[in-house]
């Protein structure tokens, strides 16, 4: 039987985080992961999780300036000290509530230079959250949702993984955003199983619920399973009603 954790950066967004925290126990998932907690004291997040007994299995690093456009910061060569502060926050908060995967993210950038500053950024990334058992993650994003992003493709992922070489630096595999940029889901997956720290779901192309669209998840599923893959699978969609109201899914797919 295949868990799910509920990605409360897009689910349950008419509640508070600590109220998300709540509902994702009620209505049966198995733990949450968000985006940005930021503004909520880590103690309340940490008070949440522990009433409900769910973990918050990820998070992410803050954008910046979205008013400028900015999308991640660690590929950003002259935003190096904002990218190392980004990640300073994103482990204390991770630490407070027991949080084991950070997602950073590196922002609208490429060439050489870009190159060279998302490596050193990943390398303070990975020794600074190893001192603490976190796993750092990284996740190529579609050109559609995030026009001019950094990372972009699993195979870029993987090399930059495999350069780094760190244990604790793993890949975030979320299968909307692979079928879109590369297709061919499963077998990608596969190959690339040794370096997923995470999995993520929704529908394709409208990041809806996960039970329509192109990517049949119960197939999905049931080969992520097969693989030996036995963490929760992020719940990473948009609603298309309410939260509450489509969550059919849940209980099919699981």
């Amino acid at each position: 039987m295949t868990e799910f954790s509920a990605n409360l950066g897009f689910l349950f967004t008419e509640l508070s985080l600590t109220e998300g925290i709540h509902a994702s126990a009620k209505h049966g998932f198995d733990a949450v992961e968000c985006h940005f907690p930021y503004s909520v004291p880590a103690s309340d997040t940490k008070t949440a999780l522990e009433k409900t007994g769910l973990k918050m299995l990820g998070l992410n690093t803050i954008k910046g300036d979205e008013a400028q456009g900015d999308n991640g910061l660690l590929a950003i060569p002259e935003r190096v000290e904002a990218a190392r502060a980004s990640i300073e926050q994103s482990i204390a908060y991770a630490v407070e509530i027991g949080t084991p995967n950070i997602h950073v993210m590196a922002g609208n950038a490429s060439g050489t230079a870009a190159d060279k500053c998302y490596l050193d950024n990943l390398r303070y990334a990975t020794s600074q959250a190893a001192q603490h058992g976190i796993n750092i993650l990284i996740e190529p994003l579609n050109p559609y949702d995030a026009p001019d992003y950094y990372l972009n493709n699993t195979a870029q992922a993987q090399t930059i993984i495999e350069t780094i070489a760190a244990d604790n630096l793993k890949l975030m595999f979320d299968c909307y955003h692979v079928q879109i940029i590369e297709g061919d889901v499963c077998r990608r997956m596969k190959s690339l199983l040794p370096l997923i720290g995470h999995i993520q779901i929704a529908s394709v192309p409208d990041r809806s619920e996960p039970d329509s669209g192109e990517l049949n998840y119960r197939y999905v599923l049931d080969a992520i399973q097969e693989m030996g893959y036995t963490a929760p699978v992020g719940a990473e969609y948009k609603p298309s009603r309410n939260t509450e109201a489509g969550l059919g899914w849940l209980n099919t797919l699981r």
